[in-house]
C-alpha cells in the first residue's frame, strides 16, 4: 500500500485483498473485471483448522487407546452416555445443535462474501493490474475537496461503497449556494478518483452552533 491509499496488484499476484487471473478460486475474478477485493481471511480458516485437528487428535488417541485395551477417556464415555439418553427436544441438545448451526452459517458467509470493505476498487485501466483505494484516503481527498469551497468553514466526508456523505458548516454566503458548490465540487471529485463505481453524494450544510 501506498502512503496514499492505493492498493495495485499486478499479474498474478495472490496477495492479501490482490489482483488474480481468470480461473478458480474465491479470489479469482476475470481480466479487465472490476469485481471487488476478496480477503484471505486467515484468521477465521486458522482458528477453524485447528479446533477440528485437536478435536480429531483427542479422538484418535482415544480410540487408539480402547483399541489397545485400556479404559476410554472419561468425556468421551460421559458423552456417550449423555447422547444414548438425552432426548432430542432435550434443552442441551437444542442448544449444541443452534451452536453448530451458527458456526456452520457463520463460516458459509465467510466463505461466500468478498469482505475488504475498506478498499474501494478503481476502474481497470489498465489490462492485467487491479488496484483499490483505502475508504479513509478517498474520505480525505473529498474533504479537502470540500473544503476549498467558498464559505466552508468545516466539513466531516464519510465515504461507503454507495454513499458519500458530507456534513459541511458554512460561516458565509447562502445556505442553498454552498450547497450546490459543494456538491458539484464533491461529484467531480468521486469522478476524478477513478473509482470502478461511483458512489452518489449526499451533502448537508448548516450554520456553525454559537
Amino acid at each position: 500500500m501506498s502512503q496514499d491509499g492505493v492498493v495495485a496488484r499486478e499479474g498474478d499476484a495472490a496477495g492479501e485483498g490482490g489482483a488474480a487471473r481468470e480461473g478458480g478460486g474465491g479470489g479469482h475474478r476475470r481480466q479487465g473485471k472490476a469485481g471487488r477485493f476478496w480477503s484471505t481471511r486467515r484468521a477465521p480458516g486458522g482458528i477453524t483448522a485447528l479446533l477440528l485437528l485437536a478435536g480429531t487428535g483427542f479422538l484418535l488417541y482415544d480410540v487408539a487407546s480402547v483399541r489397545a485395551g485400556r479404559p476410554g477417556m472419561a468425556w468421551r464415555r460421559t458423552l456417550t452416555d449423555e447422547l444414548a439418553t438425552r432426548r432430542l427436544d432435550d434443552v442441551f441438545v437444542m442448544a449444541g445443535a443452534a451452536a453448530a448451526a451458527a458456526l456452520g452459517l457463520w463460516l458459509l458467509v465467510l466463505a461466500l462474501t468478498p469482505g475488504k470493505r475498506s478498499l474501494l476498487t478503481m476502474r481497470p485501466d489498465t489490462p492485467q493490474v487491479r488496484a483499490g483505494l483505502e475508504r479513509s484516503a478517498a474520505a480525505l481527498v473529498l474533504r479537502d475537496r470540500a473544503m476549498e469551497v467558498p464559505g466552508v468553514q468545516g466539513a466531516r466526508v464519510t465515504v461507503r461503497r454507495r454513499k458519500v456523505r458530507a456534513r459541511a458548516q458554512a460561516h458565509f454566503r447562502d445556505l442553498a449556494e454552498v450547497r450546490t458548490d459543494l456538491e458539484g465540487a464533491l461529484r467531480d471529485g468521486v469522478e476524478q478518483l477513478g473509482l470502478a463505481r461511483r458512489p452518489g453524494v449526499s451533502v448537508r450544510v448548516r450554520r456553525p452552533g454559537k
